[in-house]
């Protein structure tokens, strides 16, 4: 399989960002100060560093950020951290991935969601010989969740959510809650906004530290403000972005990233890029 593509260009952005300051076409083309013909052609998908900036100022976006998705002059640097397995499965005109998180001593492992299917993620445990026993969910929305009950028949593990995201089959915890697996360590942090009650988890004993992050955040982007845009971008800040540099965000749409690179170059926090 080759490079996971990023989830989202700078169409995408900009749409999540007017859609969160539930901005109309007028409103925003009069903010940034721009036609109404060339909002349409940006929005199109035709990118112009003009007009990007202006839009950029107007959304609080991140006017260089913003250049690089328009410019696709930026891709996270490749990253295989040691205790990671990372799935990608079609859903729909998207792909979703899933993931496996093992100590390598004891072989211990745990997934966080399930994508469309788990058959390659199982197939990968039996053949390096893990021992799957939690299964935990970043959010309940249907492409992360669709293939949950076959997992939990296959492997016996106990399925966890945050209280906020009540699903069948599913023990609910409080964010905070801290779960151990072999010597690694399982932090829940709360980051809401996209879905109701969405959890970031970080694991720390590896060599390097994860953060399971669903679609609280992507590489250059972050999931819509479904349920609360103001929350999403708060919560990211304060329970993402807070993580050293290095930590590796393995988000629930495109490829892994890391905190510092994020900081750098996702359009949605130009605080951390002045």
């Amino acid at each position: 399989m080759g490079p996971i593509p990023l989830e989202d260009n700078f169409a995408d952005v900009t749409g999540k960002a007017q859609r969160g300051l539930s901005l109309t076409d007028a409103e925003l083309a009069r903010r940034a100060g721009i036609s109404a013909e060339d909002l349409a052609c940006f929005k199109g998908g035709r990118f112009d560093p003009v007009p990007a900036r202006k839009l950029a100022a107007a959304l609080n976006l991140g006017a260089e950020a913003l250049a690089g998705l328009g410019q696709q002059s930026w891709y996270p640097q490749p990253l295989d951290p040691p205790g990671l397995a990372c799935f990608n499965t079609s859903y729909k005109d998207m792909t979703v991935n899933s993931y496996l998180v093992f100590d390598p001593r004891g072989r211990q492992a745990a997934v966080f969601d399930t994508g469309t299917t788990v058959a390659g993620l199982l197939d990968y445990a039996g053949q390096n010989r893990l021992a799957i026993q939690l299964l935990f969910l970043t959010h309940t929305h249907a492409d992360h969740v669709a293939d949950l009950e076959r997992l939990a028949a296959a492997t016996g593990a106990p399925a966890y959510a945050g209280e906020r995201e009540p699903f069948r089959g599913v023990q609910l915890f409080a964010a905070g809650t801290i779960f151990r697996l072999g010597s690694l360590k399982i932090e829940t942090r709360q980051t809401s906004g996209h879905s109701r009650g969405g959890i970031t988890y970080v694991v720390s004993g590896l060599p390097r530290r994860l953060a399971l992050a669903g679609d609280a955040l992507f590489a250059a982007s972050m999931g819509g403000g479904v349920v609360s845009y103001e929350e999403a971008l708060r919560t990211n800040r304060n329970e993402i972005f807070s993580l050293p540099d290095d930590t590796v965000i393995c988000p629930g749409h495109g490829p892994l990233t890391t905190v510092g690179e994020q900081k750098k170059h996702n359009p949605f926090y130009p605080e951390f890029q002045k």
